[in-house]
């Protein structure tokens, strides 16, 4: 059944970031050929784990160093499907569908950052309790830099792109964009477009992803939230998102894991780039600016960019997503075949 879609709007940030540049300068990487063969790998099965008062289902795929995949809102862990069977050669992938998003459980919690950390730390300690490399996008990148700045002897290495690098403006976004996020942000109002009209997530598909998802792609993105009361996670998702230091908790996480993005040169960092698609509305966490604050602000940072795709693009590239960070993580001896040379 074909479903109302409408266009997601986002803006570039305006203006470039003046910055410091931390000891380690960043370094920009080859462009990754746009035809990349996808390798033969059995599909990526669900398992499920209990995890605190609920539980979280996961897809495990491969062998090796573990490399776990975190998803953005509203997708979950089906977005990397075609990313981690080029990665699975060389390491053990799993990628979770975090707490109250896609199979995972659904308990009566308010789903702020914290309580997405709190389940996601549980899950760690008992499927990765060693360390591990984290990829992540939107606010499963986001979920990766705070779990990797409190647990640094843990972190390998990270893989970023189109997250909440740092705090946010309102001026980073079109006047469309802010009078949307405002909107979602409001009670009553957000939680009519989201809860009861379902906006979000149609909005998001449309305009996350360059190719257009076909009936069936898009049914197994709305299955795991038929009714209000499952749409909570991506309606306090937008309300997350740290703009003019609100909420402040939020704000204070982002700032945290900016200070280590800063200071840990001994672990390798890379920044996944992808232009904006002519005729989607680009997302600000994949702006110039913020590019170029990464390169001023990260240490031991380097950047590939990529053929043009959406905010989800693993639904655009996944192909060239994951031969990216395979030669990231042989360059660094953070795969199996890597580790034997």
């Amino acid at each position: 059944m074909k479903r109302t879609t409408w266009l997601f709007c986002f803006a570039s940030a305006l203006g470039a970031c003046q910055a410091t540049a931390p000891d380690s300068a960043s370094k920009t990487m080859p462009t990754i050929p746009a035809s990349v063969p996808a390798p033969s790998s059995p599909t990526n099965a669900l398992q499920r784990t209990q995890v605190l008062d609920s539980f979280m289902t996961f897809r495990e795929l491969g062998s090796g160093p573990t490399v776990a995949f975190l998803h953005g809102n509203p997708t979950y862990s089906r977005v990397w499907r075609d990313v981690m069977p080029h990665v699975a050669g060389r390491a053990r992938c799993l990628a979770p569908d975090l707490i109250g998003m896609g199979d995972s459980g659904k308990p009566d919690i308010a789903y702020r950052f914290a309580d997405h950390a709190r389940y996601l730390d549980a899950w760690f300690d008992a499927l990765a309790p060693r360390d591990l490399v984290l990829v992540g996008y939107d606010w499963g990148g986001a979920l990766a830099m705070d779990w990797a700045a409190r647990h640094p002897e843990r972190a390998r290495g990270l893989v970023l792109f189109e997250t909440f690098l740092r705090p946010m403006e309102w001026k980073e976004w079109t006047p469309q964009g802010a009078e949307l996020f405002r909107a979602l942000r409001t009670p009553g109002t957000g939680e009519k477009m989201v809860l009861e009209e379902n906006q979000f997530l149609a909005r998001s598909l449309a305009n996350g992803s360059r190719r257009r998802l076909d009936d069936d792609e898009r049914a197994a993105y709305y299955a795991p939230y038929p009714d209000a009361a499952s749409r909570r996670p991506l309606l306090q998702w937008p309300r997350e998102i740290p703009i003019e230091g609100e909420p402040a908790d939020v704000t204070a996480v982002v700032t945290r894991y900016d200070t280590w993005l800063a200071s840990s040169p001994s672990v390798p960092k890379l920044l996944l780039t992808f232009q904006s698609p002519a005729g989607l509305q680009p997302s600000p966490t994949g702006s110039p600016a913020m590019i170029a604050w990464a390169r001023a602000n990260i240490s031991n940072l380097e950047i590939a960019e990529l053929s043009p795709a959406g905010h989800h693009a693993p639904e655009d590239v996944p192909h060239e997503i994951g031969r990216a960070v395979v030669d990231w993580l042989e360059r660094h001896a953070l795969s199996s075949h890597a580790d034997k040379r």
